[in-house]
């Protein structure tokens, strides 16, 4: 060790992040210098953590609202909380956390209703974007597809032909009218029966199961009333299949009345099915 004076020198920044801490001799003394350094705490920020699909760069933010279903999580900006949380759009923003592949094997699976597996591939990401766009699709092609055979029909009668307005409507009050107020009265009716299941899964599931009548609406414009009623009732029966089978063992909790549930259920898409073959493919070319 050295004698001589000494300066202290507590805390003071050095270029590289770290603090000074420790003695060092006067200027006018020879000999080594002894420094310490403190181990400096660095921070990476922004913090590097990434998910969700919508941003690469930033966390969706989660549902505080567990009538939703939905695995809870952080987020980036302040939310309502309990049945507030709905009427907020960043409430619906994970569930159009999705790309083209999540909603294309969701499709496919709701081409093969006997698989019955669509529950569990939804049940932890369940999402909205597929049954919006699915409803607005059919919406589309029922309005487009019953005016052109129309048109078609009043043409060869030599006929005079107006547009009718109507079709779109309609189209939109059974399609989102349907696939909405059926989810919300089996929702209601499974807590009864103290069996619940997600409503978001519930409106999934109805909305994938709309998808087969995009091809069977197609079909209609063939001028055979026999092969539309068979289109009609193969499309009613998958729909119907795909959304019974898949509900059918998690209503089977539901005691001994389970069976009438899934009845009722099946029952309600061949309705749906009959209602479009009458409605939109009864007219002839």
């Amino acid at each position: 060790m050295m004698s001589g004076n000494y300066t202290t020198i507590d805390n003071q920044n050095v270029s590289g992040g770290g603090s000074v801490s420790g003695s060092v001799p006067a200027v006018g003394d020879s000999g080594h210098v002894s420094v310490k350094f403190a181990d400096s705490n660095l921070q990476t920020f922004p913090p590097s953590e990434v998910s969700g699909k919508i941003a690469s760069g930033s966390r969706p933010p989660r549902d505080a609202d567990d009538t939703f279903s939905k695995p809870g999580g952080g987020s980036d900006a302040p939310q309502s909380s309990g049945w507030f949380g709905i009427f907020s759009i960043a409430a619906y923003q994970p569930y159009f956390d999705v790309d083209t592949s999540d909603v294309l094997e969701r499709i496919k699976e709701s081409l093969f209703p006997w698989k019955g597996n669509f529950t569990e591939l939804i049940s932890n990401s369940p999402d909205l974007y597929g049954p919006f766009w699915i409803c607005t699709t059919l919406i589309f092609i029922a309005a487009s597809i019953g005016t052109f055979v129309t048109y078609v029909s009043n043409k060869l009668q030599s006929k005079d032909w107006n547009y009718d307005i109507s079709l779109v409507t309609w189209s939109a009050g059974l399609f989102y009218g349907y696939v909405m107020v059926v989810p919300l009265c089996l929702y209601l009716v499974l807590k009864y029966f103290s069996a619940p299941s997600g409503f978001i899964q519930l409106l999934c599931l109805y909305g994938y199961s709309l998808f087969v009548f995009v091809p069977a609406l197609c079909l209609s414009v063939v001028p055979l009333d026999i092969f539309r009623w068979v289109i009609a009732g193969v499309a009613g029966f998958m729909s119907a299949s795909f959304v019974a089978l898949n509900l059918k063992v998690h209503i089977e909790s539901a005691g001994e009345r389970w069976f009438l549930i899934v009845v009722a259920i099946f029952l309600l898409q061949v309705a749906l099915a009959i209602a479009l073959k009458i409605y939109l493919f009864t007219v002839s070319v």
